[in-house]
């Protein structure tokens, strides 16, 4: 069976269209979301110009030749520029177009704008070169787990890949001289590629923005607005979980001393600043294996997987220290502590009943005069 390129190129064009058209529908949804507003435009200017290549023989050579394949390398930059601002970089639009620009300056050269073979040759390397720097970038943000990621970067691999195997295909069988560019079978692999590429960005791309969204939102429900570490209920979740999995854990009650009279006096900005500096520190002194959490108002709570009570303690201590020496210039009256309470856990303990151990723990820590750590049961009280 054969293909007609013409009509190849006119399909393509027209699906790539409707990509395009897709993607802007979904940015209007989401008007904040550059990405789609990139990914649609590029999709977009890639129809103008794959209508523009079909065109061919029927309208002028400067349009179909100069003008169009520089609306298509054009599309590229964007497809890159918009995975740039998927993955929170700037979208560097200078260097998505350079590669239209260049285009258009050789254009300009008489020997190149004659020569099929080196036109060929300079836009398989371009657009190879968007797609493949595409894919670095969405690897690049492979932390961020999404289902679609690899899918996503296979997609845009295999394009590059694509124009990078034209490249040496081009060179040892050139084009014929006499011939319609449109007549070579490569131009009709091409518009079939560039279809299945148009068709598997469509529902890629848009199943990565969702992931995101879908992703964010879940993390807002286990976060806490104001200081970023888990809420009640996540932290609770987690504690469950680490309590099945590791024999030996340790749970750390934190209460703010006398917080009530720091939003009093300075007001509840700078409260809510020594909340979050509270957790910044802990963040920073606490392994990373270690569960944060905000029970609410000035109480904290970290449960330490597989540690000694003499670690916990001995990171209890090092949090209490830590944070009694913060000190702002601005307020030199301010002045702040915490009490803790720990409870080691032992083998078949719920976690309420531990946290009930650490709650009694932190009570005899207030009550022992404030800015010093209790351990549960021992009642062993160490002062500042």
């Amino acid at each position: 069976m054969q293909l007609d390129p013409a009509t190849l190129l006119v399909v393509s064009a027209a699906t790539t269209f409707l990509v395009g058209v897709l993607f802007m529908a979904s940015w209007r949804q989401a008007p904040g979301s550059r990405t789609l507003a990139l990914w649609g435009t590029a999709h977009l200017v890639g129809a103008a110009g794959s209508a523009g290549l079909a065109l061919r023989n029927q309208i002028p050579d400067l349009i179909s030749v100069g003008l169009a394949n520089a609306v298509v390398l054009a599309a590229y930059g964007l497809i890159w520029s918009g995975v740039r601002t998927f993955e929170h970089r700037e979208p560097r639009t200078g260097v998505a177009m350079a590669g239209a620009l260049g285009w258009c300056v050789l254009c300009l050269i008489p020997a190149f704008y004659a020569a099929i073979e080196a036109r060929i040759l300079y836009a398989s390397a371009v657009a190879a070169l968007y797609c493949g720097a595409a894919t670095a970038e969405i690897w690049r943000g492979r932390a961020e787990q999404l289902a679609s990621r690899i899918a996503a970067a296979t997609i845009l691999g295999l394009h590059s890949a694509f124009y990078v195997l034209r490249i040496p295909a081009t060179v040892m069988a050139p084009p014929q001289p006499g011939l319609s560019p449109l007549a070579s079978p490569w131009v009709a692999i091409l518009c079939f590629v560039t279809l299945m590429f148009s068709i598997a960005s469509a529902f890629t791309f848009m199943a990565l923005v969702k992931e995101r969204a879908e992703r964010e939102q879940r993390i807002a429900a286990s976060t806490d607005a104001l200081t970023g570490v888990r809420n009640r209920r996540s932290f609770t979740r987690a504690a469950e979980r680490a309590m099945a999995e590791y024999p030996d854990v340790a749970l750390l009650l934190f209460d703010l001393d006398r917080f009530k009279a720091v939003n009093d006096r300075y007001g509840h900005g700078v409260g809510d600043a020594v909340l979050m500096g509270f957790c910044a520190m802990a963040t920073s002194l606490l392994p990373k294996e270690a569960l944060l959490g905000r029970l609410g108002g000035e109480e904290f709570a970290c449960l330490l997987p597989d540690v000694s009570p003499a670690e916990a303690l001995g990171r209890a201590e090092e949090l209490r220290r830590t944070f009694a020496q913060l000190h702002v210039p601005e307020l030199p009256g301010l002045s702040v502590s915490v009490s803790i309470g720990i409870a080691q856990a032992r083998p078949g303990v719920a976690f309420d009943a531990l946290m009930q151990r650490a709650d009694a723990a932190l009570y005899a820590a207030k009550e022992g005069g404030r800015d010093r750590v209790a351990v549960a049961e021992s009642v062993a009280v160490r002062a500042a």
